[in-house]
């Protein structure tokens, strides 16, 4: 009987079944709807493979490569020392695949009367310096910020590269949908979605408006779904997406791996909206 395609949105861990063509993927829910794609797509070229799909974010990912329930770790963000020296520990060295290129938009309600924000006073919105839409709008509002939780990659990209902390009235979400609807509901909402997943799904099921960046005052303003920019690294808040494999699980990954780096591999990355670095 020939093995079934299984594509899981939840976060609950399935053990490794040790079966060589079973392949499970965790990790970054920024990278779950091209790896969700890239599976379907290797499955239906080789269906004596089963394939589970899983996000709840990059920490999720990496801690399950290192407990022996992923084969293949998808990751928005590097591993941390810490981690590093957990796996030197445990014996387990891994193998690092850096596949796709990624932006992270700054997203907002609709009804916010801003079409672009400088990195400054974004920094001061997500720290929670500034709390109210007055300053930058003029709409007396309070701002209500959508992100996610420490263990994503996401959540940490942003931190560093705004160099913050984020406000502890921060409301934590678990992926980019649910950040999405809680903005689309709140006329104050301002949080931060992978651009990618904004263009690979359907106008109905957005409606929150990516806002466009500029690093300072003067610069010029970069919206997260101009493909030359980012293909020029002109966006600030572009990063490239990992994949960490453990060495044991190589043999069984690398059919998967190597699919996504032919030309059919590279279109479905290019046409989820991120960029091909191989």
């Amino acid at each position: 009987m020939k093995a079934a395609l299984f594509i899981i949105f939840t976060l609950s861990l399935l053990g490794c079944s040790g079966e060589q063509n079973s392949i499970k993927i965790k990790g970054s829910d920024t990278e779950v709807n091209l790896a969700v794609e890239l599976a379907e797509k290797f499955y239906s070229k080789n269906d004596d493979y089963s394939i589970a799909v899983s996000g709840g974010g990059s920490g999720l990912g990496i801690a399950s490569l290192f407990n022996g329930q992923a084969d293949i770790a998808n990751s928005s963000r590097p591993l941390k020392d810490e981690e590093e020296q957990m796996f030197k520990e445990k014996g387990i060295e891994i193998i690092t695949h850096t596949f796709a290129e990624d932006a992270t938009a700054i997203v907002v309600n609709p009804k916010i009367s801003v079409e672009e924000i400088d990195v400054e006073t974004l920094s001061k919105i997500f720290s929670g310096e500034i709390t109210n839409w007055k300053s930058t709008t003029g709409n007396d509002l309070p701002i209500n910020i959508y992100g996610r939780q420490s263990n994503s990659g996401t959540h940490s990209f942003i931190q560093k590269k705004l160099k913050i902390k984020f406000s502890p009235k921060a409301k934590e979400m678990n992926g980019n949908a649910q950040i999405i609807e809680g903005i689309k509901a709140d006329a104050s909402g301002i949080g931060y979605v992978g651009a990618g997943y904004l263009l690979t799904s359907s106008d109905h099921q957005i409606k929150v408006k990516p806002l466009k960046i500029k690093e300072n005052a003067d610069a010029v303003a970069i919206s997260p779904l101009d493909h030359e920019a980012i293909k020029n690294k002109k966006y600030f808040f572009q990063r490239p997406l990992y994949q960490f494999i453990p060495k044991k699980s190589w043999d069984k990954a690398k059919p998967f791996i190597d699919f996504e780096k032919t030309e059919k591999g590279k279109e479905i990355i290019k046409n989820s909206g991120y960029y091909v670095v191989q």
